[in-house]
C-alpha cells in the first residue's frame, strides 16, 4: 500500500496541518497590516468621506460614544486586508500548489499577480465610481436633508469597495475554467446573452445599494472583462 493510500488518514491530517499553517500566516499578515493601517485612520477617513462631503456639502456626523473607535477599527481592518492581499493570494496558492503538476505550478506568479492587480483595480474603480453613486442616492428626494452618520457611511463604502474588488477577480477564474477544459472561447462567445443576464442579476443581488447607477458601474466593466477574457483564451490557449 502506498503512502498516499494509507488508511491512517495521514494525508487528510497533512492537508489540515498545511491549511492551519497557511491560515495562521494569513492572519498574522492581516493583523500586522491592520496595525499599520490604524495609524493612517485619519487619512483613510478623509478619503472615504470626501465623496459625500463634495456631493452633500457637509461632513459626516457621529451619533454614539463608541462610534469613532469602531469606525477606526473597521477602516484599519479594511486597509490591512488590502495591504495584505498579496500575502493572502500567495498563501492560497501555496496551499493548492502541491496538488498541481509541474507545468501548472508555472502559473503561480501570473495567477497571484493577476488576482492582486485586479483586486486593486476593482477597489480603485469603485473609489472613482463612489461620487457618482453617492450623488444619485442623495438626489432621489430633493426635500430631504442628507445627514449621514460616519458609522453607516463607512460601512456602506467598505462594502462598496470590496464588492468591486472581489467582482473584478472573475476573469481569472473564467480563464482558469478554460485552461482546465471546462469551457471554451466558442462556448463563452455563444453564451453572451446569458452572461449579460447573469452579470446584471448577480450584480443587483450583491450590490450594497441596488440602485441603477451602481449596477451599471459594476456590470459594464465585468462584461468588458468577459469579452477580453474570450480573446485572451483564443490567443493564449491552444488546446
Amino acid at each position: 500500500m502506498t503512502e498516499g493510500a494509507d488508511s491512517s488518514g495521514q494525508p487528510l491530517m497533512g492537508h489540515l496541518t498545511e491549511l492551519r499553517s497557511r491560515l495562521v500566516k494569513t492572519f498574522i499578515a492581516v493583523g500586522a497590516c491592520t496595525v499599520v493601517a490604524f495609524f493612517f485612520r485619519n487619512q483613510m477617513l478623509y478619503l472615504l468621506q470626501n465623496s459625500y462631503s463634495e456631493v452633500a456639502g457637509r461632513d459626516l456626523v457621529v451619533t454614539g460614544p463608541t462610534d469613532q473607535f469602531s469606525i477606526a477599527m473597521r477602516m484599519a481592518l479594511f486597509g490591512g486586508t488590502v495591504l495584505a492581499s498579496p500575502v493572502i493570494a500567495y498563501q492560497a496558492w501555496c496551499f493548492i500548489n502541491p496538488g498541481l503538476t509541474q507545468r501548472e505550478r508555472k502559473w503561480a506568479f501570473p495567477v497571484v499577480a493577476a488576482l492582486v492587480t485586479l483586486f486593486c483595480l476593482g477597489v480603485g474603480f469603485a473609489y472613482w465610481s463612489l461620487p457618482r453613486a453617492v450623488a444619485f442616492l442623495v438626489s432621489i428626494f430633493e426635500d430631504l436633508e442628507n445627514l449621514w452618520t460616519v458609522e453607516l457611511y463607512t460601512r456602506f463604502v467598505i462594502r462598496f469597495l470590496l464588492l468591486f474588488g472581489i467582482s473584478f477577480q472573475f476573469p481569472v477564474f473564467l480563464y482558469g475554467a478554460a485552461a482546465a477544459g471546462v469551457v471554451t472561447s466558442d462556448k463563452l462567445a455563444a453564451g453572451r446573452r446569458w452572461a449579460v443576464l447573469i452579470i446584471v442579476v448577480v450584480g443587483a443581488a450583491v450590490s450594497p445599494t441596488g440602485d441603477p447607477v451602481t449596477l451599471l458601474l459594476l456590470s459594464t466593466p465585468l462584461y468588458l472583462f468577459y469579452e477580453a477574457t474570450i480573446w485572451l483564451i483564443r490567443l493564449t490557449l491552444k488546446k
